[in-house]
């Protein structure tokens, strides 16, 4: 349903030095060090583990997203363990000095977290540059979400950005699991400006008692984060997701078990429970979450308070106590190398299938998340490790490090701004080309090669239009029209004829009807009809309830009730509506979400067929697991069919509300995409999809005709 879903990983920003590394406990405090380490901290072992839960949810969700729906909840763990460690350091550095070397603290951050960041998106820039691993189409928005990643604002960026991001598809960028990490960044510097702040407060007010004064003022940070957090995410939930203020109360909820001492539970049996019931919870949630589930929001607070519960069990009496289990040797690799872990999986996730000879096979897959574990630990060896002791930098002043560091970022960010310069005129060429495809397509092109009888002996052409690299951008253009998931506006769009007797048709429902958009302002341009358009994400034009919860689900239905008051106040000639076959309704009173559909769309659809009005709708389109222009850009197009029972769904409930309702013409080309065993993402030379079940308008615009026919027909019989 979504592209790439808005939940894109954890950030493991805590190195393992934050946990009280052996080394560093063992040595004797030197002058040039940080203050932070006056008071010594304890190795916490389980936290490292837990630190391992996280970041295998995060992977295994990005590698089978299926399989685990909820594993999105990896980033909020690691929001707590950060917000512990963090207030942890700082709160013993305050104890010990009275203040926090600034300086001091942001530099140990960024050589801990900077090499092996800007590593990866070097090489994710030095990728952009080749256009078999980076489709051409996808490059503004890679070469921008790269300098945003660079510069530690890709949470803002997505944020701004996030109703595409979450919504009716696109190509996901090999960058967008850093919002995490920016996030993270954010929350280095506003966390000991706070406390700074606190301590202030203690001195002034308080007779000097710091950790009160800290404690009372990230409570109130916290709560205030959390009542933000829940509001905004009912109100705005596609950008709450990225927004930092939405999740400063994770950290806080970290940072009061590291300020508090009664909630670092030593009691054996409280310590058992509270471990294993925090781990339960976080598996709970890691299956029964999903892409519709309101996040962060209230719900996020059942994964913050499960890591909170584990960091708190701190009795090691037992080995099968989760405090002895998460110190195992092989939980304590996975925690090492998490940060690294994390950094290269999505990038690998993304190139991977434009690479040659690459498949998406299971095989596959566990042979890519085998390199992942690979390229972490040499990460960690050879980059994490050595920066964050190297000498040079080390036993100079902050600025210093401050400085090599910015340095650095500007290094990457030109690198990205040269792939650009590399390519920006292949993609400039590659959208004229879209354009004039479109406005000249060739003969017997596209879906006329299955459903003309003229072109029945006509040797189809054997290149792909639109080129696989440029067809992401083959899309409407007229996104204004296109209400997102949060958006509940019954917003409408007029093209075509403006004559008093101009036919009046209506294009109505969720992105699979918005992908016919340039189409039909075509068709209404070509025949003198006046188009008026109605389109939201996720959100078909029916009757029945979304089993979708929350402010998606709610947004849905006042969407429809403002839709259906403006249908009443309106004459049309014809109404036309289109949807995903795949989304789930409520089934209070049905048999199943699919009899809960067929009767929606009935119910919806009768408002126009009782007047007088006919609806046409079509079969929806088969569904791709992943853009097959990832397989088209490496493989010939008869290489990348998939299997019709994998792909289709065979029991639309588009096709059950048509077939047995009247006034309703039902159009139905699955034939256009399968025979009876595969379906194809190439046909006649045309390039079915954009994305991993979008049309291209390049495709869409072959059909036509038969749209064009169809309406007519309608209209006709209307008289």
């Amino acid at each position: 349903m979504h592209a790439s879903d808005s939940r894109h990983g954890p950030d493991s920003a805590a190195g393992p030095q934050d946990l009280g590394d052996p080394a560093v406990t063992r040595t004797a405090l030197r002058a040039d060090r940080s203050p932070e380490h006056a008071e010594p901290s304890r190795f916490l072992p389980h936290v490292q583990g837990l630190r391992a839960i996280a970041v295998l949810l995060v992977v295994l969700y990005h590698f089978w997203p299926a399989r685990l729906p909820g594993g999105y909840v990896g980033v909020d763990i690691f929001f707590v363990i950060s917000g512990f460690l963090i207030t942890g350091h700082l709160m013993r550095e305050l104890t010990a000095t009275g203040t926090v070397k600034l300086g001091q603290f942001w530099a140990r951050r960024a050589r801990r977290l900077l090499p092996a960041s800007l590593l990866v998106l070097l090489v994710c820039a030095l990728a952009a540059m080749t256009p078999y691993l980076t489709p051409t189409s996808a490059l503004p928005n890679e070469i921008r979400e790269i300098v945003a990643s660079t510069f530690y604002v890709e949470n803002w960026f997505l944020a701004f950005n996030s109703a595409d991001y979450l919504n009716h598809g696109g190509e996901p960028t090999t960058v967008q699991h850093y919002w995490s990490l920016s996030l993270e960044e954010q929350f280095y510097v506003i966390w000991p400006l706070l406390m700074l702040l606190a301590a202030w407060i203690g001195v002034t007010w308080f007779r000097g008692s710091t950790r009160r004064a800290v404690l009372i003022t990230l409570g109130v940070v916290s709560v205030a984060s959390f009542v933000f957090c829940v509001v905004f995410t009912l109100t705005n939930p596609a950008p709450a997701y990225f927004v930092t203020f939405a999740r400063m109360w994770q950290f806080g909820v970290g940072a009061m078990i590291a300020l508090v001492p009664l909630l670092r539970v030593r009691n054996a049996a409280v310590s058992f429970v509270l471990g294993w019931g925090g781990i339960a919870v976080l598996l709970f949630v890691a299956f029964r979450f999903d892409g519709q589930t309101p996040f962060p929001g209230y719900a996020a607070a059942l994964p913050t308070l499960g890591a909170a519960a584990v960091i708190a069990a701190s009795n090691t009496e037992r080995w099968w106590y989760p405090t002895r289990v998460l110190s195992l040797r092989p939980a304590q690799f996975v925690g090492d190398i998490s940060y690294s872990l994390y950094l290269w999986h999505w990038p690998l996730i993304i190139i991977a299938p434009s690479v040659p000879f690459w498949g998406l096979t299971i095989y596959h897959r566990v042979a890519l998340l085998v390199i992942c574990f690979v390229l972490a630990w040499l990460t960690k060896r050879f980059v994490e490790d050595p920066a964050r002791r190297w000498r040079f930098l080390v036993r100079r002043p902050a600025k210093v490090t401050l400085l090599a560091a910015l340095a650095a970022m500007v290094v990457v960010a030109l690198t990205a701004g040269g792939a650009w310069v590399a390519n920006a005129g292949a993609y400039r060429d590659g959208v004229q080309a879209i354009q004039q495809l479109r406005d000249d397509p060739p003969d017997c092109f596209g879906a006329a090669v299955v459903l003309e009888a003229a072109c029945a002996d006509v040797e189809p052409s054997t290149g792909i239009l639109p080129a696989p690299g440029f067809a992401g951008v083959d899309r409407p253009s007229d996104e204004q029209c296109f209400i997102q998931l949060n958006d509940a506006r019954a917003q409408s769009c007029e093209f075509g004829s403006d004559a008093p007797d101009a036919r009046r048709v209506a294009l109505i429902g969720d992105s699979h009807a918005f992908q016919l958009l340039s189409t039909f302002q075509r068709i209404a341009e070509t025949e003198g009809w006046h188009l008026t358009t109605y389109f939201k994400g996720a959100c078909p034009w029916n009757a029945t309830a979304l089993s979708t919860p929350g402010a998606f689900g709610d947004a849905c239905t006042q969407w429809r009730d403002g839709v259906q008051q403006a249908l009443d106040g309106q004459q049309f000639d014809a109404v036309f509506t289109a949807a995903i076959a795949t989304t789930p309704y409520a089934a209070t009173g049905f048999d199943s979400s699919y009899a809960a559909a067929v009767a929606g769309y009935q119910a919806a659809w009768s408002t126009m067929t009782d007047r007088g009005i006919p609806v046409i709708t079509v079969v929806d389109n088969p569904v791709w697991e992943t853009d097959p222009n990832k397989c088209l850009r490496t493989k010939d197009a008869a290489d990348c069919d998939g299997p019709r029972s994998d792909l289709l769904v065979e029991n639309d409930p588009l096709r059950g509300a048509a077939e047995s309702m009247d006034g309703v013409t039902l159009l139905d080309f699955t034939d256009v995409y399968c025979d009876d065993d595969t379906c194809r993402p190439v046909v006649g030379g045309a390039n079915i999809y954009r994305d991993q079940d979008h049309l291209t308008v390049t495709f869409a615009d072959t059909l036509a005709p038969q749209f064009t026919a169809a309406l007519s027909a309608a209209m006709a019989g209307r008289g």
